[in-house]
């Protein structure tokens, strides 16, 4: 599926040759998110992602860069986490090395001009009261919250408004220096492409980049053992046309071998529209148009959130459904839900790797957060392996309901009322 190739300098180079492809991806992927950020610098990895894209030495402002991917119809982005800052762009095959270079040159030679980056400090602190205007979107935030109190998991990835009004260009640079360098970067390539080609523009394009100590990442703490930190449930009120709600549950880490066994659980519950959350409060309450769960894993936690929105004096009646539901997954799974649930879950995955984005995507994450890639035949492999036992267990293991948090965003009151349903 890939090849893989180590430089001197500690950066890793993988490739996945899809021949039948006519477009090439290209993910840069380094080891920067919220997680590596003191508490008064919050938001310092989102902003510094912003600014390569405001010029760079060879493309010296934002119209350059854009022109360069967008003048050959390609696309390009970036996006940062808790644990990871990605730069990807997909163009068509004929483009590919010019895609290479723009990319490239986002993060080896930034113009970080001062000018700049204070137009951008402003565009930044827009985006953050954007997620705040966006009830779906903050209520993600308040559930976070929840999952991981007072520490840097539970912090909206962009930061505070006052936090990114503290950056300075110092912070940035100091940053950039520690955390963008060649032991903490993979650049991945998915298309019709050589590898040994690709090595060889990486190799003459970062033989002056030299690799140095990064800053480690702050590991959860677990507030679960002591009842008395932490709340339970939180309601914020606004006014809108729906309850925006989220209960979440503690998941499991990347390296969890319970992972799959999570995902065929995931799949069951609420992931698609044959979903039993789905098909319960859709489509025989009607209680709501949205609802579906979604897993996420970090290096050395996860969490397990269901998401719905309904109408307000429904809140009461989804949350009680939702619960209804969580508790239902403690029962065996019949033989005909789990195949289903396996088969969905391969037939997303492998659908998803028909896309040259989607396989570099793949390739940059695994390598940069585990050391390793796991083949699409080894995971479609684990799928098939998952039983109605480890289901079962895998339930048990994260269906606590003294674990169990709850966020509303939307016209309600009623914090304790809610609070009491969330009882198995």
């Amino acid at each position: 599926m890939f090849q893989r190739t180590v430089l001197g300098n500690h950066l890793r180079v993988l490739t996945s040759a899809m021949p039948h492809s006519t477009s090439v991806s290209v993910t840069i992927s380094v080891g920067a998110g919220s997680r590596h950020e003191p508490d008064e610098l919050a938001g310092l990895s989102h902003f510094l992602e912003h600014l390569p894209f405001k010029g760079t030495e060879s493309w010296p402002t934002a119209r350059h860069v854009s022109e360069a991917i967008e003048g050959v119809g390609g696309i390009m982005n970036a996006s940062t986490d808790r644990e990871v800052t990605v730069f990807w762009c997909k163009v068509a095959r004929l483009h590919f090395q010019q895609a290479f270079s723009v990319l490239l040159d986002l993060v080896l030679h930034p113009l970080l001009d001062p000018q700049e980056m204070e137009k951008e400090r402003e565009v930044i602190q827009e985006e953050l009261r954007m997620t705040y205007d966006y009830p779906s979107h903050r209520v993600d935030l308040l559930i976070d919250e929840l999952l991981w109190p007072e520490q840097a998991m539970g912090r909206d990835v962009g930061g505070t408004l006052e936090s990114v009004d503290n950056i300075t260009l110092e912070d940035v640079r100091d940053y950039m220096v520690k955390q963008y360098n060649p032991a903490n970067t993979v650049i991945a390539v998915a298309g019709n492409v050589d590898h040994d080609q690709v090595v060889d523009m990486v190799n003459q394009a970062t033989r002056d980049w030299e690799p140095r100590a990064s800053l480690d990442w702050q590991p959860v703490v677990d507030y679960y053992g002591d009842r008395g930190i932490g709340a339970v449930a939180k309601v914020e009120q606004r006014q809108a046309d729906q309850a925006h709600i989220c209960l979440g549950l503690p998941g499991i880490s990347l390296t969890d071998p319970d992972r799959y066994a999570l995902a065929i659980f995931n799949g069951i519950l609420g992931d698609g529209m044959s979903s039993r959350l789905f098909l319960n409060l859709r489509e025989e309450q009607g209680l709501a148009y949205d609802v579906s769960s979604s897993l996420n894993h970090f290096r050395d936690c996860g969490s397990l959130v269901v998401y719905c929105g309904v109408e307000p004096r429904k809140a009461p009646e989804a949350v009680q459904a939702v619960v209804h539901e969580l508790a239902g997954m403690r029962a065996p799974v019949p033989a005909a839900e789990l195949n289903k649930a396996r088969e969905y879950t391969k037939g997303r995955l492998l659908l998803r790797m028909e896309d040259t984005r989607s396989v570099a995507a793949w390739l940059g994450a695994q390598e940069l957060l585990l050391g390793r890639v796991s083949t699409i035949d080894e995971t479609v492999q684990m799928i098939d392996a998952v039983s109605a036992e480890d289901v079962a267990r895998v339930g048990s293991r994260l269906l606590d309901p003294d674990k169990l948090r709850l966020a509303v965003v939307g016209p309600n009151d009623g914090e304790k009322e809610l609070q009491g349903l969330l009882k198995f």
